[in-house]
């Protein structure tokens, strides 16, 4: 009887003795082991080896003056990352959040959600060399829509358009950012606009609100932690994008191309810690944007439950 209690359930006046077996020990949990272990070596060592050098001079001895000198000799690259991550995430926001809910509403077609759905989860996840050389392909200075519009009278170059300036807020790396961050915003949404309820709007009419004060009054608070962690997941997906810059200009003044370059430098400028301060600060960044966006969708799918 080592292994089973002696269950006694009173009915009326008889008394059931059962013998119920105890829970036996999971061992699902194993199959976690492979992930932790990825997640350690790829992702938590290496953060914690490049926090520590960012942290101590060329020297070896511990100090924060790597962390100021990279914000003050790379000021500019940090400028334009930010500029470049605040416009993207914004206009992926607007639009990503229009394109969902017209996807979500729309009741004909029926294919045109699968579509819309599909084609974000592939672009949301493309980038890099394959990217860029669509783009130089589509919109360089000899590419075929530029070629096309040049015909139909409207010069892109000749107004100052250049896909490969890095200005953070020029418009030729902001349409290539776009292409990816527009569609994870629709991922990012999709599910909150699904949590809009038709009894909601039903309930707001019969109380006499129109369709704006719906919206101001239901709609939008609804809305807001999704958006707000969808542009904050969109903010760090840009500031942290480095293989599409890097194809379109290897001399981007941006701060994941500038770590790439102080990296592959000679010897001298392998051991200064600027690339490893320079990291360190994006990591930074990237966990504070992330916390943030992690406690808004914690929020947002209270509307789901």
């Amino acid at each position: 009887m080592s292994i089973i209690d002696i269950v006694e359930v009173a009915d009326g006046n008889r008394t059931v003795t059962g013998a119920v077996p105890r829970p036996r020990r999971s061992w699902a949990w194993l199959g976690l082991l492979p992930f932790v272990a990825f997640l350690v070596l790829f992702l938590i060592l290496p953060a914690v080896g490049v926090i520590s050098r960012g942290l101590h001079t060329a020297s070896g001895s511990w100090s924060l003056q790597p962390l100021g000198d990279a914000l003050t000799k790379e000021r500019k690259s940090f400028l334009n990352s930010l500029r470049l991550s605040l416009v993207t995430a914004a206009l992926g926001a607007v639009f990503g959040t229009l394109l969902a809910y017209a996807a979500a509403t729309a009741k004909r077609p029926k294919w045109l959600r699968s579509l819309v759905t599909s084609f974000s989860g592939v672009a949301a996840n493309l980038g890099g060399v394959v990217l860029a050389f669509v783009f130089v392909s589509l919109l360089g200075a000899q590419g075929l829509g530029t070629r096309l519009l040049k015909e139909a009278g409207w010069d892109l170059y000749g107004n100052g358009f250049k896909l490969n300036e890095f200005k953070g807020y020029s418009p030729g790396i902001s349409t290539v950012y776009l292409y990816f961050q527009i569609p994870l915003m629709v991922l990012v949404t999709l599910p909150a606009i699904d949590g809009l309820k038709q009894s909601w709007r039903e309930a707001s009419s019969n109380l006499g609100a129109n369709t704006f004060t719906y919206w101001r009054r239901v709609g939008l608070p609804v809305l807001a932690p999704s958006m707000l962690g969808g542009f904050l997941l969109l903010f760090a997906n840009a500031f942290s994008a480095f293989a599409t810059a890097y194809a379109l200009n290897n001399q981007a003044n941006l701060t994941p191309v500038k770590i790439s370059f102080y990296l592959q430098g000679d010897n001298s400028s392998g051991k200064s810690p600027m690339p490893y301060a320079l990291s360190t600060w994006m990591i930074l960044i990237m966990l504070v944007s992330m916390a943030g966006y992690l406690l808004l969708r914690k929020r947002a799918e209270r509307w789901r439950t």
